[in-house]
């Protein structure tokens, strides 16, 4: 089975990120930087579409069919990454925040597969924009996925297991839906961490994005907390803006 990095590049990007052109490479290293075909598995080659390759939008129907038997990690990892690496991707962690809020809310119900609204599923993405974040973001995604192969199986499979990652994966999908600083990146990587797992059949990584989400509620609850705190028990705006400033330095 392919890594995800491999099918972001063969079906969203027209050129493989970190992949040199053939007229830069001599004959021996351009065997080796071609990704053999029989590595996409025959689920994603036969799910591939020239001509939707060449329209200006993609859409969640789209991403949906290419996914195959691995929708969920597929579409956490994808929403994801946007908001969980150091890219300027404005404007995304709120509308796919929704959609990975409805992603794991069926996971932790037992969906199989997740059921998508028609319009959601009919509505695009601008190509370029999503091929952007993935150029810059695909490298990053190749050095996780060295760590990560099959173990701790149960956690991917198991009922249990399911229940509690969708449960966690919903809270931080919360967190991605709110417009403020700092409910984004955390929960978003640890997202994209349990996307990892579930793709990959590895329940440790799923627990380290398990963790990180966590951490990511746990930082917006307080964040919540303290403006409600703050601007709810001070009438001096000024003094509420240097409290929220001194507590977000001290966090660093």
């Amino acid at each position: 089975m392919a890594k995800l990095s491999v099918e972001f590049q063969k079906y969203f990007l027209d050129e493989p990120v970190g992949i040199k052109t053939e007229e830069t490479l001599t004959d021996s290293s351009v065997a080796q930087a071609r990704i053999p075909t029989e590595t996409l598995g025959e689920s994603f080659s036969s799910q591939m579409r020239e001509p939707s390759k060449l329209s200006d939008e993609i859409t969640l129907n789209e991403i949906l069919e290419v996914a195959g038997e691995r929708t969920f990690g597929f579409l956490f990892v994808l929403l994801a990454l946007p908001s969980a690496l150091p890219l300027p991707a404005p404007g995304y962690s709120t509308p796919f925040g929704i959609i990975l809020f409805l992603l794991s809310s069926q996971l932790m119900l037992g969906k199989e597969q997740p059921w998508m609204p028609e319009n959601w599923r009919k509505r695009g993405f601008k190509r370029e924009k999503v091929q952007a974040f993935l150029r810059k973001g695909i490298p990053w995604l190749q050095r996780i996925e060295k760590v990560s192969r099959p173990r701790l199986t149960a956690v991917c499979t198991s009922r249990s297991g399911q229940t509690l990652v969708g449960a966690v994966l919903t809270l931080a999908a919360m967190s991605m839906i709110l417009p403020l600083p700092l409910t984004n990146t955390i929960p978003a990587f640890g997202v994209l961490l349990a996307g990892l797992g579930l793709s990959d059949d590895d329940g440790l990584m799923i627990l380290a994005g398990v963790f990180i989400c966590s951490l990511g509620v746990a930082l917006t609850s307080s964040f919540l907390y303290l403006i409600f705190f703050v601007f709810g028990g001070l009438s001096n705006r000024k003094a509420a803006e240097e409290a929220i400033k001194t507590w977000i330095k001290g966090l660093f």
